[in-house]
This record gives structure tokens, sequence and C-alpha cells, in this order.
């Protein structure tokens, strides 16, 4: 689905908020549900949202750092935003989204304006997301009527996963740890610094390849966002190295049209039950 001139894609329209006195209000849409829950990432975009408006010198996100309180649901949100320091090229943040009494997720972050930031100096002995063409890939619309019912979030992007990684889904998983796949919004949206805070946590959780399916409840995730991203679709990258005592961490890649690397997360989450 293509939105016209003018048109609001699905995405900007769910991770809007108002602003209501001394808070914001937005609402997690039920769209976004993964199982009984609110993905994480889309959790993360609407309450970045809410920071953006509250530093309109420093609209775009450089470092966040998310704790996971207690399950979101579907239904109206609020979101607190502490300045803590402002400065010429950085701000520094604190915010809450909370429904009801509940605090659902507690964030420090780091915002600036991409933009204004030196883009000629870029360094890295990353390797980039190698995939194969898109038509030869496996594409997320495939699920189980089932799936979708049960995580809806999976139909709010389009996701090709490499055909090489998707063994865990007829259950032969390759037990290296790793899911890559491309990937772009509904509506054809573009992907901007917002959007990359709920790419890096769009895929199937790394511990499906490991042979553990399951809800992998994330305890805390850690994103950088390096640049904003060229149009195009996007190459996704989760690995984990290290499983002990129920937990398991998850590194994130996201790469850009213009190969280059815009954002890196990790997370920790407790291992599927």
């Amino acid at each position: 689905m293509t939105t016209g001139p003018g048109a609001v894609s699905e995405f900007d329209r769910d991770i809007a908020v108002s602003r209501e006195g001394d808070h914001f209000s937005g609402e997690l849409k039920d769209g976004w549900r993964v199982g009984g829950g609110v993905n994480g990432g889309f959790q993360l975009s609407l309450l970045g949202n809410a920071i953006r408006a509250a530093l309109p010198d420093h609209p775009d996100p450089v470092a966040v750092s998310a704790y996971y309180i207690s399950p979101a649901v579907a239904g109206p949100a609020r979101v607190d935003v502490r300045p803590l320091r402002t400065g010429g090229r950085t701000a520094t943040v604190a915010a809450d989204l909370r429904q009801g009494d509940d605090v659902r997720l507690s964030v420090l972050a780091t915002y600036g304006d991409l933009a204004a930031f030196p883009s000629d100096d870029v360094r890295t002995t990353a390797e980039p997301v190698v995939l194969p063409p898109r038509d030869e890939c496996v594409a997320n619309t495939l699920a189980p009527e089932e799936i979708k019912e049960m995580a809806p979030f999976t139909q709010r992007f389009e996701m090709l996963f490499h055909p090489d990684e998707v063994g865990w889904a007829v259950g032969k998983p390759s037990g290296r740890g790793q899911i890559s796949a491309w990937f772009r919004l509904a509506d054809d949206r573009e992907p901007d610094p917002l959007a990359l805070l709920m790419a890096v946590d769009a895929l199937p959780p790394v511990t499906f390849d490991l042979g553990l399916p399951g809800w992998a409840p994330t305890v805390e995730l850690s994103a950088h966002v390096r640049a904003k991203p060229a149009p195009g679709w996007l190459r996704l990258r989760h690995r984990t190295r290290n499983v002990a005592g129920g937990f398991f961490e998850e590194d994130c890649e996201v790469w850009d049209s213009a190969d280059r690397l815009v954002a890196q997360s990790r997370q920790l989450a407790l291992l599927p039950r």
C-alpha cells in the first residue's frame, strides 16, 4: 500500500502525540501488538516522538537507553519528558511512558540534529548485511493466518528474510543465532531516525534460530542512531553470542540503501519460557 501526496502514513499516525499541559498524550494501537503486549520498538518510537516535540532544536535520537518496566497494552498512553541538559549540539532527557499508574517504559536519551553532524567522516570495520535479491527472499506475508492474528505487528511492514535463515519457521533452526532481512514500513513510508528506533526491535527474537521459540521480553535496550537513513529499503541483522542465566543479548545492525550503518542496538532479554 502506498500513500498518496499529502497523506499521513500509518506509522506517523500511530506515533502521533499531543501536548497536554506538562505531558504528552498518545495511544498504543492494537495493530502493533505481539501476543499480549505492544512491541517495544513501537513504544520507543512513540515516546521518541514526544521527546522530539519537546526539543524542537534537537529533533533526532542519537543515543537511547530504554528500560521496559511492565508490559504495555493497547490503549491510551502518557509520556512525561524531563530535559536534564540542553546544549548547542545535543540535549539529554529522561522520559517515561505510562498507562494509568503503571510505568511501561523508562528512557534516558541524548538527542541532536543529525543533519548538522559531520557526514563526510565515516569509518567502520563492520561488514554490511549481505542479502539475496528481494525476489529471492521469504516474505513475512507468508506467515500462517494464526500468526498474523496473534502478532498483528508483523503486518505493519514488509520484511523479506534471508532464505538461509528461516529454518526456525519450519522447525529447523540453524543454531547459529542470526536472523537478517530486508525491511520497509507499510505505505512505502521512507525511513527516518524515529523509524530506526522501531526497526532495531522489528525482527523475530534471535532465539528462534536457537530453537527457542516464544515471547522474549526485553529488559533493557540501548540504541545508537548514527545518521539519517537514505530513502529505500533497510537491511537488518540480529545476532546473539551468549545465553546465560536465563538471559540473552541481541545485537542489531541497520544498514540503509546507501550501504551505511545508520543504527545499532543491543538489548538484554529474557529467554522464552
